[in-house]
């Protein structure tokens, strides 16, 4: 079930063009969610974010929290509550300021 939701989330915020889009990698399934990683280069990403989880809710919608990681302090930024799966990409934008499509 969980690799099943972590699938799910990736092909809503857009699969392969999602990841060539963003350079996002180390894809990983969590518990009722997905975690991956952004560049970790600074001016790339808004404000500094280098891992996203993105977790689904019983509420049948999202939850997004944005980590700031270097070394062994992280950070979390932001968290978003309350996302349908068709806002999902404009929210990864709004928080990264990287375009999930062209």
């Amino acid at each position: 079930m969980t690799i099943e939701i972590a699938n799910t989330i990736l092909q809503q915020l857009g699969g392969n063009r999602f990841k060539a889009m963003t350079g996002a990698k180390n894809f990983l399934a969590i518990e009722y969610g997905l975690q991956f990683d952004l560049p970790k280069t600074a001016h790339y990403v808004k404000n500094g974010i280098t891992r996203l989880h993105i977790i689904l809710d019983a509420s049948d919608t999202y939850t997004i929290k944005a980590y700031k990681i270097r070394g062994m302090n992280v950070k979390l930024l932001s968290e978003e509550s309350m996302i349908y799966c068709d806002m999902l990409q404009s929210t990864f934008t709004e928080l990264t300021g990287l375009n999930t499509h062209l």
